[in-house]
């Protein structure tokens, strides 16, 4: 039996290639989802994690409402950021994710258009229909994908190489997401509690509701956070 992760790392090693001998060019989008999927003859959801993987070799660049974008080979000072990422304690993801990913959702609730919601609510989608199909890797997958989503709506400039930081960070404490796939309703519930916000453009309801997944996601992981505004817990 063809195990997910056999798949997946099948399709890493025959895009690599791909992009290798300059299928796709720097700056250059690959296929859509449906298509590239249907080339490859695999599953969006394993198509997704793919992605994942080649995005954290620095090899492209999930853009919503877009599609993923090729990025220059030669800029792979990103796999120095992965090496001090790898080093990263899953407290130490936390205190990043908590410090960033509510700020940005705040900002984003402001300024996010109805297409772009829409996007957010398709992630979601993906991640109902993997908890309904008991699919934790799928699961695992559009939770990434969605708070990678939230990242790269942020139009401030000097964010996206930090946020950058952030998706690798997220993207390490990948395998601990695997390990726990009875939390994943929780999850789905939390993020469905944050793009509710973020619809109704309310940047401070959006801020909180992200700040209380974050605290939640440490308690699941065994972790207490020591933050200087705990009373936001609560």
């Amino acid at each position: 039996m063809i195990t997910t992760s056999t798949v997946v790392n099948s399709v890493v090693e025959k895009l690599r290639a791909a992009l290798a001998r300059g299928q796709w060019r720097s700056g250059e989008m690959l296929p859509g989802q449906r298509e590239l999927a249907e080339q490859l003859g695999i599953s969006r959801p394993s198509l997704r994690e793919a992605v994942i993987v080649l995005e954290t070799l620095g090899l492209v660049r999930s853009m919503p409402g877009k599609g993923v974008v090729v990025l220059d080979v030669q800029a792979s000072d990103s796999q120095s950021h992965d090496s001090a990422v790898a080093g990263a304690s899953l407290e130490d993801v936390l205190q990043l994710r908590y410090t960033l990913e509510p700020f940005i959702v705040g900002l984003v609730a402001q300024s996010i258009s109805s297409k772009e919601v829409g996007q957010l609510r398709l992630t979601l989608m993906d991640m109902r229909e993997a908890l309904e199909a008991g699919d934790s890797e799928a699961g695992v997958s559009a939770y990434i994908a969605f708070h990678e989503e939230l990242f790269t709506l942020t139009s401030n400039p000097i964010f996206q190489s930090v946020v950058q930081q952030t998706s690798n960070a997220l993207k390490q404490s990948a395998e601990v997401l695997r390990n726990s796939p009875e939390h994943l309703a929780e999850r789905l519930e939390e993020n469905e509690a944050v793009v509710r916000a973020i619809r109704s453009k309310n940047s401070a309801q959006a801020s909180a509701e992200m700040r209380r997944h974050i605290l939640r996601e440490g308690q699941r992981m065994g972790i207490e956070l020591n933050i200087p505004d705990d009373n936001l817990s609560h």
